[in-house]
C-alpha cells in the first residue's frame, strides 16, 4: 500500500464532509434570473409583436396564458414550448431552447425541495400537425409561439413569487 496516498485521502478526510446544499433560495433566484434572461432573448429578436391573447387558425396547439400554474404545469407548458422550439428551422430560437432545458432542470430541483415527484414533461402527444404548420408558415408559427411563450414566462415569473404548489 502507499503510504502517500492514504495520508493524502485521510489530510481531505474533513474536507469531504463539509459539503454543503444549494440553498433553496437561491435556485429560485436562479429560476427567476433565467426566466428574465429568456425573455430579454425574445424581445431581441424584433418580430414578435402578436397579442398572447389573438387567436390564430392552426396553432392551437401552442399553449396560452394558464391563470394558476403548479410547478407540474409549468413544467409540462415549457416541455411543449421546447419541442415546438427545437422543431423550428430559424437560428434565432436555438439558444432559447437550451435556456428551456436549463429553466426545466431548475424547476426539477424546486419540484425536488418541496418533496414533489415532478416526472419529465414529454411535450406534445403527437408533431403531426406541427410539421405541416411549419412548412406552410414557418414564421408565423415562430413569433406566435415566441409571443406566447413571452407570456407563459412572465406568469410564471409571477407564481414562482407566489411559491406555487407541485
Amino acid at each position: 500500500m502507499h503510504w502517500g496516498t492514504l495520508c493524502g485521502f485521510l489530510w481531505l478526510w474533513p474536507y469531504l464532509f463539509y459539503v454543503q446544499a444549494v440553498p433553496i433560495q437561491k435556485v429560485q433566484d436562479d429560476t427567476k434570473t433565467l426566466i428574465k434572461t429568456i425573455v430579454t432573448r425574445i424581445n431581441d429578436i424584433s418580430h414578435t409583436s402578436v397579442s398572447s391573447k389573438q387567436k390564430v387558425t392552426g396553432l392551437d396547439f401552442i399553449p396560452g396564458l394558464h391563470p394558476i400554474l403548479t410547478l407540474s404545469k409549468m413544467d409540462q407548458t415549457l416541455a411543449v414550448y421546447q419541442q415546438i422550439l427545437t422543431s423550428m428551422p430559424s437560428r434565432n430560437v436555438i439558444q432559447i431552447s437550451n435556456d428551456l432545458e436549463n429553466l426545466r432542470d431548475l424547476l426539477h430541483v424546486l419540484a425536488f425541495s418541496k418533496s414533489c415527484h415532478l416526472p419529465w414533461a414529454s411535450g406534445l402527444e403527437t408533431l403531426d400537425s406541427l410539421g405541416g404548420v411549419l412548412e406552410a408558415s414557418g414564421y408565423s408559427t415562430e413569433v406566435v409561439a415566441l409571443s406566447r411563450l413571452q407570456g407563459s414566462l412572465q406568469d410564471m415569473l409571477w407564481q414562482l413569487d407566489l411559491s406555487p404548489g407541485c
